[in-house]
């Protein structure tokens, strides 16, 4: 089918939205959800009243948010994406005057009813800021170094302030995403070698200036990196965290322990268990199955995502849709990177998995975008 073919649009209209939108997707958002229900009960103990039922609240006011947000025309959001960023980064800066503090950290703002964290909502943000000016953008000027400055600068000043909070992880979030949506807009490959080559000098930076005035991360981030590096060097102490977390994850085998029989989770030798290492918990009691199936079910929702994009022809739409996909799999992939010991721990939750409210919320209304994408692409008569 031509490319003119299918700039014929037949955009659906009132209840019939609802039949194009991509309900595989939803099914499988709701499948993992689902499993932290299951493990936010096992690690209260049975009691579904603790964390449970009100992540299940909020996944239901998330899962109507997505809904609502999906049937809003595409073209609508495009529109809005300069004002979502600059929202976005107010809310960072009122963060950094009025937020919360919470384990040595200012990252919340309280709203009473909830407690905000403002980086999440610049996660999406960001995305969609690069995927409306790439969508406006002359394709033979994406590789030209004005405009390749623009992009880094929309990404690297709500870096700047994240990182102020501290928060390494989603400051790391931030740069990954917003490159990966770089990418697939076409930047040239030379870029990115250049700025694999800077992280590398930054990352020598970093060491060079422990214990000097300049010193650049904040000295509980160069324990982390040390307990990442050694855990063994601190096992009661700053590797306490992680070491118990592999004994979690080795002692569930295969098939697990079985559900609310996992010792490291219910005698409280695992830290937060209900947020950050989760994902402990299910490996120790489901094994290498229950874990490798998180993992499908998180592998089919980026591929339904990929395949959604790849069949749309509004650019902007594309790139939105891609760039939520990469939000997810960073998502996942750090924190389960991290508490398996292969990065350091930088506090990212498991999607949709660990207790917290903003993270789901604005993760659903994030997927909400992606309906909206695959709802309203275009579609030959």
């Amino acid at each position: 089918m031509s490319y003119l073919e299918y700039q014929v649009q037949t955009v659906p209209s009132g209840a019939r939205k609802i039949l194009y939108a991509n309900w595989a997707l939803v099914v499988l958002l709701t499948a993992v959800a689902a499993v932290g229900f299951l493990m936010l009960t096992s690690v209260a103990g049975g009691e579904t009243g603790r964390w449970a039922e009100p992540q299940m609240k909020r996944f239901a006011l998330g899962l109507t948010v997505m809904m609502i947000i999906g049937m809003v025309p595409i073209w609508f959001w495009r529109n809005m994406a300069g004002l979502a960023y600059l929202g976005s980064l107010l809310l960072l800066v009122a963060v950094e005057l009025f937020g919360t503090v919470g384990m040595g950290a200012q990252r919340w703002i309280d709203l009473g009813f909830m407690r905000l964290q403002p980086s999440e909502v610049m996660k999406i943000s960001l995305v969609m800021i690069l995927a409306a000016y790439y969508d406006w953008l002359p394709i033979a000027k994406v590789s030209r170094p004005f405009w390749v400055l623009v992009p880094l600068g929309l990404i690297l000043v709500p870096t700047a302030l994240v990182l102020k909070q501290p928060d390494l992880g989603t400051a790391i979030l931030l740069v990954a995403g917003g490159g990966i949506v770089m990418f697939c807009a076409g930047v040239s490959w030379w870029y990115f070698i250049a700025v694999i080559g800077a992280a590398v000098a930054l990352v020598w930076s970093v060491f060079a200036s422990r214990g000097t005035d300049w010193q650049l991360l904040k000295d509980y981030q160069f324990r982390r990196i040390d307990t990442f590096l050694d855990p063994s060097t601190d096992p009661l102490g700053a590797g306490y965290h992680i070491t118990q977390s592999k004994i979690a994850l080795g002692s569930g085998g295969w098939t697990g322990k079985g559900f609310m029989q996992g010792t490291q989770s219910r005698l409280n030798f695992l830290p937060e268990k209900h947020t950050d290492f989760i994902f402990t918990t299910l490996a120790e009691e489901f094994g290498f199955v229950g874990a490798f199936s998180l993992l499908v079910l998180y592998g089919l929702i980026i591929l339904f995502c990929v395949l959604s994009a790849l069949g749309n022809k509004d650019r902007f739409g594309a790139l939105l849709t891609l760039g939520i996909a990469a939000t997810l799999f960073l998502f996942f992939a750090v924190n389960m990177s991290m508490v398996m010991g292969l990065a350091p721990v930088v506090g990212v939750p498991l999607p949709l998995v660990s207790y917290g409210g903003s993270a789901m919320l604005v993760l659903l209304a994030a997927f909400g975008l992606v309906q909206s994408a695959h709802i309203h692409r275009p579609r030959a008569r």
